[in-house]
């Protein structure tokens, strides 16, 4: 079998101010949607009249469905375009996020949230497929940066606004503010975003030439190299996400409000870290910074491991939750620009693994972090370790230094058969 370049997109369309303010609501929108409501679960329990758990599965159930949707949503959009799937999806999302606010009862709650992950999963998965079709090297980093920064910070920053918006409202007034988001985000997508992926591009061929795509992405050793960095770095992320509330309050014994002051604090490390290395892109390369992020991250997990298995002391502890935190904004920015250059004219695709698998280990996460009980914050440093150690491997063991080779695309997928742009090539410098 002959092995060819995968194609990178070409340099066209410019994204201009109002895009890219409508690529960055598309972002936010469903990762803020993740636990929004988050402060609210005590009291939603009692006026559904149901359980922890079962309140626990509206927001499984949201997961579940953001990583479908983009999985259905990614290579579809590479067949059909961006434009109609996005603006189905935000209406399914509009729809689906009204039900929440107006849900009698756990289980419509559950399957309205089911729905509003799949539909709302449209506006991750194309807003960076949008930016690999109009954009490439530097330019792309930049705003993919921006982006991923968004879509990282939503979840953390989404129970501070959720509590502020909770303080003269019910949970129900998450939604509804939820629901004005969503109908901005569709607007936004219906008369700011026309279609990015030309018909020339478009894969041809129905459900067997997506499942052939698929196939050819994921052979990629640099993209699923990539893929596997950025996911198991969010994963252990999440396990930070997931388990800082009991270490902080019920370890550490710190307030409410001091526990929300800290995790305010590391929302700006990571936001400005990420900020530093979108700043960076084209200036340094973009695997060095990957490199330092996963090293430092390394470091910051297996302190974090010590801390929590030796009493748990508090200046620490808070200090190593800043610094881990700050070390994935070198990495997620970076580790996107590169997966999706490596997808070339299938970032639809390859954007729809990056973001599937991202949130369905976020759903696995959660639960991993609490199997010790509410006391202990060892499952939490070991999930961190453990996955940043996964994450580095992936990185050296599967990506190289010069763009990688696949297997011939499928026939009519592309009229673009040149190799990679020189830009694209500069982004996989030697560390």
């Amino acid at each position: 079998m002959t092995s060819s370049p995968l194609p990178a997109p070409p340099a066209k369309r410019p994204n201009g101010a109002l895009l890219t303010g409508i690529l960055a609501l598309l972002t936010a929108v469903a990762p803020l949607s993740i636990d929004m409501y988050l402060p609210a679960f005590p009291h939603m329990a009692q006026d559904l009249d149901t359980t922890a758990t079962g309140i626990q599965l509206t927001m499984t159930a949201f997961l579940v469905g953001l990583a479908l949707g983009q999985l259905l949503i990614g290579p579809l959009s590479d067949g059909v375009g961006r434009r109609k799937p996005l603006l189905i999806g935000s209406f399914v999302a509009l729809l689906a996020t009204v039900v929440c606010a107006l849900a009698p009862n756990v289980e419509i709650l559950t399957a309205a949230r089911f729905l509003q992950g799949l539909g709302g999963a449209a506006g991750i998965v194309l807003a960076r497929a949008i930016v690999s079709d109009t954009s490439r090297g530097p330019a792309a980093a930049k705003l993919l940066g921006v982006l991923t920064m968004i879509s990282v910070i939503a979840p953390v920053v989404g129970p501070l606004a959720g509590g502020a918006i909770l303080s003269p409202g019910s949970w129900r007034t998450v939604f509804w503010v939820l629901s004005i988001l969503v109908l901005l985000m569709f607007l936004g997508a219906l008369f700011g975003v026309r279609e990015t992926l030309d018909d020339a591009d478009r894969n041809r061929g129905g459900l067997k030439t997506t499942f052939k795509v698929a196939g050819i992405v994921l052979r990629n050793r640099n993209y699923t190299g990539y893929l596997l960095t950025f996911c198991f770095s969010f994963a252990g992320l999440f396990a930070y996400i997931a388990a800082s509330p009991f270490v902080v309050q019920n370890i550490l014994g710190l307030s409410e409000t001091r526990f929300s002051l800290i995790f305010a604090m590391n929302a700006v490390a990571i936001t400005i870290v990420s900020a530093v290395a979108a700043a960076l892109a084209g200036k340094a390369p973009y695997r060095t910074m990957i490199s330092i992020g996963l090293a430092v991250g390394l470091l910051a997990a297996a302190g974090m491991l010590i801390t929590v298995a030796n009493g748990t002391p508090m200046v620490p502890t808070l200090v190593l939750f800043a610094v881990f935190q700050g070390s994935m904004g070198m990495i997620f920015g970076n580790a996107t620009v590169l997966a999706l250059e490596e997808a070339g004219h299938h970032a639809g695709t390859g954007s729809a693994f990056l973001g599937s698998l991202q949130f369905l280990l976020a759903a696995l996460v959660s639960p991993l972090v609490g199997l010790w009980g509410e006391e202990t914050g060892v499952p939490m440093g070991a999930a961190m370790l453990g996955f940043l150690v996964l994450a580095a491997a992936s990185y050296l063991l599967l990506t190289r230094k010069a763009p990688n080779t696949v297997p011939d695309a499928v026939p009519n997928t592309t009229a673009d058969t040149t190799p990679g742009s020189a830009a694209g090539t500069d982004t996989h410098t030697a560390v």
